[in-house]
């Protein structure tokens, strides 16, 4: 190799002893390469970020070229049984390619330590389908999974993420091959599609608006796009500079919009400074403050904004005034210096010994902890408990993150500490988390398709001394799909909680707290979510005695709102549904039944027991009782019933007299109608005048026309 030439292909004849050589002309030069001898192609991983395909014997120019890294490709290797081909960049990037289209089928990023200076050693088992790629003292291995035929698909490539639109009742899904699909939550048909939001470029996440009328998409050609839900696309956000970007997040807030995922500092919009459709990024005021990149964000009102990054920290800002505050870590916590305070810490030189002991204490702590290069403590979700706000006094968990090596945690961002953190998948490495509006269940996944359910409720709702290290009741672990979850989101639908879940084996799922198998969009059927995730009948005083129990633990924030009661539905199935229900174990049923009563009280019936007093609230109304009505006496039928006779039989017909008839016109006019009483004297001696003139010019023009003749 060479700075001219730089692949350099030699080879010897049979018969003869000298190499014959030929060579590549390739600008910036090339990492690495691979040759396929059946297809007899050779690749190249080049410098400028893109991997080449030769035809030994074409020295002109490459027969292919694969464009989608956004750093220089360091690693090639052809998967020759399946004609596809892994490349592997200098930004931790890896792709599959597929050689005959030339198209990049698969894109795995975020699963590799996180070090700025390495080298790399790249090696495919084919026989075993393993990828072994190595980082300095670092192996990693990735495995192909054989795949299921038989599976549904709801979309033709991987699902990147899943949104609820509570205000429309449906689900939007997006993949890696810029489609956007709409489902019916109720029945699961696909009612639109979107094809080619970012042309090929991949989509790795999307949100809604606070009005969710407008959904935002963000790709990896760095770009967010603002669509309506009839496919139009109102704006195109800049937020990769022209450059392919890595977007794990987009948060809408009321003033601003913050793009996240490649960076450690917050992309920032504001759309009251949309004017045009292009819109161009603006600066953060806060400044940066995180040492890695930011992965995650997540906003508490009114003002309370924290941001997740790569190296484990969540940093918490003021969102009105864009400064930051503090930083949390797993194994410090510290203070951070806004922008305003350092110009203010300029001015004054003199500082306390008792501020510079507690900032001492702060950065020694930061300085403890090893700099973690590896990403095992790397924030993926952020997400705060809302719903606690009114317990802020006892000092519990407001807010619960999740990662690196399968760990939540809970914090409580007003003491600055952690109170809890278990194991919620071992060996699977980062997990991804969502939980309902409520917060009493947390749904999590992992790299392996596995989800899990727990029941948060009554979890770290009190600050310890101590750590918390046992993990809450779990509800539910199952496996509703073949590869990695790659987004959650839980709602509510028909007074049921669902998992909605979707995941790079192509397929969206919706999963309930009960055993019920797991459904998929996309499949032949469809469904009636109502019926399919419905409760089995229990016993009526079991129930009762349970109502009691929960009029007792209830929040007064439920109290009130067990005032709006609805006679629509029941909140357990009929006999004639028992038998075609599925059963469920004592404990599913407690937790399922405790989550209809607590999450559904605008559609929960009381059905009144004959004889008995059934006090419906504890609350104002609570003395309200419902008794049997009383018979009604029995009511007299009128008399027009009785004696129709009398009220609607028909009379004798009366003679009607004859209408005289009306006089002719022309005997009631007073006087006849003539010219001289229709008109005006001016008109009628203006008509004579004309006509007299009218008649001498006639004769004058006559007397002329005989002359003539003559």
């Amino acid at each position: 190799m060479s700075g001219i030439n730089t692949v350099v292909l030699a080879w010897r004849e049979k018969s003869k002893k000298l190499l014959k050589m030929t060579s590549f002309n390739i600008a910036q030069g090339i990492h690495a390469f691979d040759y396929h001898s059946r297809l007899n192609l050779i690749a190249t991983a080049g410098i400028n970020n893109k991997v080449c395909l030769w035809n030994p014997y074409v020295l002109s120019k490459p027969v292919g070229v694969l464009w989608g890294h956004s750093a220089s490709v360091i690693a090639v290797q052809f998967f020759a049984e399946r004609k596809q081909l892994f490349s592997f960049s200098r930004d931790k990037v890896l792709r599959l390619w597929d050689i005959q289209h030339q198209l990049s089928i698969q894109r795995i990023t975020c699963s590799f330590p996180k070090s700025q200076d390495f080298r790399c050693l790249f090696q495919f088992d084919e026989t075993h389908g393993r990828l072994f790629i190595s980082f300095n003292n670092q192996l990693a291995l990735l495995a192909i999974k054989n795949e299921a035929s038989k599976r549904v698909k709801s979309h033709l490539k991987a699902v990147s993420c899943v949104l609820y639109n509570s205000l429309l009742k449906q689900v939007i899904s997006s993949d890696v091959g810029s489609t956007v699909s709409f489902w019916m939550i109720e029945t699961g048909q696909k009612i639109k599609q979107f094809a080619g939001c970012h042309g090929n470029a991949e989509i790795s996440t999307m949100a809604l608006d606070a009005n969710k009328t407008r959904l935002l998409t963000g790709s990896t050609d760095g770009t967010v796009k603002v669509w309506d839900f009839n496919g139009y696309c109102h704006y195109t956000l800049n937020v990769g500079q022209d450059g392919v970007v890595d977007i794990s997040q987009i948060l809408v807030l009321k003033k601003t919009i913050l793009v996240v995922g490649w960076e450690r500092a917050l992309i920032v919009f504001r759309p009251q400074n949309f004017n045009q459709f292009f819109i161009q990024s603006e600066e953060w005021k806060g400044g940066v403050h995180h040492q890695d990149d930011i992965l995650c964000a997540a906003f508490s009102p009114p003002q309370t904004l924290v941001t997740g990054s790569y190296d484990g920290e969540i940093v918490l800002w003021n969102n009105n005034t864009e400064n930051a505050h503090h930083a949390l870590h797993p194994g410090y916590q510290r203070q951070l210096t806004s922008m305003v305070d350092v110009e203010a810490q300029k001015l004054n030189s003199r500082r306390s010994c008792e501020s510079h002991g507690v900032a001492d204490q702060a950065t020694q702590a930061a300085r403890n902890v090893k700099i973690d290069t590896e990403g095992n403590n790397a924030v993926m979700r952020l997400c705060f408990l809302e719903a606690r706000k009114t317990k802020a006094a006892t000092g519990g968990a407001n807010l619960v993150s999740c990662g690196a090596s399968g760990y939540v945690r809970f914090w409580d961002t007003f003491k600055k500490v952690l109170l809890a953190e278990f194991l919620a998948h071992a060996g699977v490495g980062s997990i991804i988390m969502s939980t309902d509006k409520l917060n009493q269940y947390l749904a999590t996944g992992d790299s392996d398709g596995w989800l899990k359910i727990w029941n948060i409720e009554e979890y770290c709702t009190n600050s310890t001394e101590s750590k918390i290290t046992q993990p809450p009741p779990l509800l539910r672990s199952s496996q509703p799909h073949e590869d990695r979850i790659s987004s959650l989101e839980m709602c509510e639908s028909c007074g049921r909680l669902l998992i909605i879940s979707s995941s790079a084996d192509c397929s969206v799922c919706v999963t309930g707290l009960s055993s019920a198998p797991a459904l998929i969009f996309g499949q032949a059927s469809h469904w009636n979510i109502e019926n399919h995730f419905s409760l089995p009948e229990r016993d009526t005083n079991l129930i009762e005695s349970k109502n009691q129990e929960e009029r007792m633990k209830v929040n007064p924030l439920f109290s009130k709102e067990e005032l709006c009661l609805d006679s629509t539905e029941h909140s357990l199935l009929t006999e004639e549904d028992e038998d075609n229900s599925t059963h469920l174990s004592t404990e599913e049923m407690n937790f399922s039944l405790k989550y209809k009563r607590r999450n559904s009280l605008k559609k929960k019936a009381y059905k009144p027991c004959y004889g008995e007093i059934i006090q419906t609230s504890t609350s104002t109304f609570g003395s309200l009782c419902l008794r049997t009505l009383k018979e009604l006496p029995e009511v007299k039928k009128p008399a027009f019933l009785l004696d129709p006779d009398k009220y609607f039989k028909e009379g004798p017909e009366e003679d009607v007299s004859q209408i005289p008839e009306l006089p002719l016109l022309s005997e009631t006019l007073k006087a006849v109608f003539d010219e001289k009483s229709l008109f005006p004297k001016e008109l009628l001696y203006r008509e004579r005048q004309d006509k007299s003139l009218c008649q001498e010019t006639n004769g004058e023009m006559k007397i002329k026309q005989n002359k003539k003749q003559l």
